[in-house]
């Protein structure tokens, strides 16, 4: 989730005009960024090697 914060600081960034998909970008992404590094905080990663084996599962 993002907060109100996260919000402001990726607005402001932004140029005066923008577009609405602009920013549903830029928010989506900024999103998936936090995520990982919460997950990577609570240790929710996989190895390499178990990353190796899930991409061979799908080619099964």
């Amino acid at each position: 989730m993002i907060t109100k914060t996260k919000l402001k600081e990726q607005i402001d960034s932004f140029p005066e005009e923008f577009s609405i998909d602009d920013l549903v970008e830029r928010l989506i992404l900024v999103e998936k960024i936090e995520n990982g590094k919460n997950q990577s905080e609570k240790n929710e990663i996989l190895s390499e090697s178990e990353l190796d084996e899930e991409v061979d599962k799908w080619f099964e």
